[in-house]
């Protein structure tokens, strides 16, 4: 193998493979990434066995050949050096790196030992924006937590049909549903259902959340790949394929309310900045009261700690239906509220122990559903 890039390139190529290989005692190889020369590519691959990711980019390719290299190492190495054209090539089991006056000798292993990354290449796919489908994905990933008795809802549930994506996180506490309309329809043979790993949600939007660009994705009973595409030759620039969480999702539809006794309407800003300053005061548990009444136009907050002091205020608002006296954690309130985008938030209210939903006005792609502190 013998090959000339660019740092640059290299670098951020590096900067999207190394974070997927595995820091693995039990399993070394694990901790390296494949480097591969192919025609006028240069790839690079790294497997935690749950991710696999590939990363292309144009190269001047001498001599065809592929190594697996310590990726921290490596990653470190290229970091420090001058934004010029780096050599490199294998010698035995060795990677020789040259830029401008430097050069050293990495220890590699054979690429015969690295485990094989699978590709979906036969089922169905479909092609969408990756810059508003992550932001999707980004309005809920955060809701779902690690559960071994339930692993489905460690996991973030997507349900692909012809017009419409959706998006949904829970963790027993609280709920987020983002929906994606579609202008073009998929042309999809039937819908397409699957629970993806929290930290794969998370890599897909670190790494193709930040250019406007087709992103792909490819379906497949047991994994799911993510692909985007270089500009200039439409050569695939990353894959990532990730296995999906087997089970069934809730059925979650039935957690959100259909209907209230008693609906706030106010500004996002206002109250958001109210709720933190009550969080300061909220004890514990963190509860925050809200309190409302029709007959006035504004919502009361209220927090108390008996080893610090209590916090009072109120924000205007609208106020329909019933009088209510609720309490919420603030931080579930304060995650729903930051992932709202309109200025005007609807808070629809059950009670003193029903489910409350936070919608943005205007807009009725995203609900957040959370479930209050019971009184005692």
């Amino acid at each position: 193998m013998k090959s000339i890039i660019l740092q640059e390139k290299l670098k951020d190529g590096l900067n999207i493979v190394e974070k997927i290989s595995s820091k693995s005692l039990t399993l070394p190889m694990l901790n390296n990434i494949l480097i591969s020369a192919e025609k006028n590519f240069l790839n690079l691959s790294a497997t935690d066995l749950e991710i696999g990711i590939n990363w292309w980019s144009l190269a001047k390719i001498e001599k065809e050949g592929k190594i697996a290299i310590p990726s921290r190492l490596f990653f470190n190495f290229v970091n420090l050096l001058p934004n010029k054209k780096i050599n490199i090539e294998k010698e035995n089991n060795n990677l020789i790196v040259g830029c401008e006056n430097r050069e050293t000798q990495i220890k590699g292993f054979s690429a015969e030992e690295f485990p094989i990354i699978p590709k979906i290449t036969e089922g169905e796919s479909i092609s969408i924006n990756s810059s508003s489908f992550c932001q999707s994905i980004n309005q809920v990933v955060d809701i779902a937590i690690p559960s071994t008795t339930r692993p489905e809802i460690s996991g973030v549930y997507f349900l692909f049909q012809k017009d419409l994506i959706t998006i949904v996180t829970t963790d027993s506490f609280r709920l987020g549903e983002k929906k994606i309309f579609l202008k073009n329809h998929f042309s999809l043979k039937k819908d397409y259902s699957l629970i993806l790993p929290q930290k794969t949600a998370r890599e897909v939007i670190n790494i193709f959340g930040e250019k406007d660009k087709e992103l792909k994705i490819y379906f497949s009973p047991n994994q799911v790949m993510f692909e985007s595409f270089m500009e200039e030759t439409k050569h695939p620039q990353i894959q990532l394929a990730s296995k999906i969480i087997e089970g069934e999702y809730p059925n979650y539809q039935e957690i959100i309310p259909k209907k209230y006794t008693t609906s706030l309407r106010f500004d996002k800003n206002e109250f958001l900045n109210q709720i933190k300053s009550a969080s300061l005061f909220s004890g514990k548990i963190n509860e925050v009261k809200i309190k409302a009444n029709p007959k006035e136009k504004k919502i009361e907050i209220f927090s108390q700690s008996p080893e610090i002091g209590n916090y009072n205020s109120s924000v205007l608002g609208k106020i329909k239906g019933e009088p209510v006296e609720i309490s919420f954690n603030h931080r579930f309130l304060l995650d729903g509220l930051l992932n709202i985008k309109s200025s005007e938030v609807a808070f629809e209210l059950n009670g003193d122990s029903g489910p409350g939903v936070l919608k943005p006005v205007g807009d009725g792609s995203y609900i957040y559903v959370v479930m209050p502190i019971k009184s005692s």
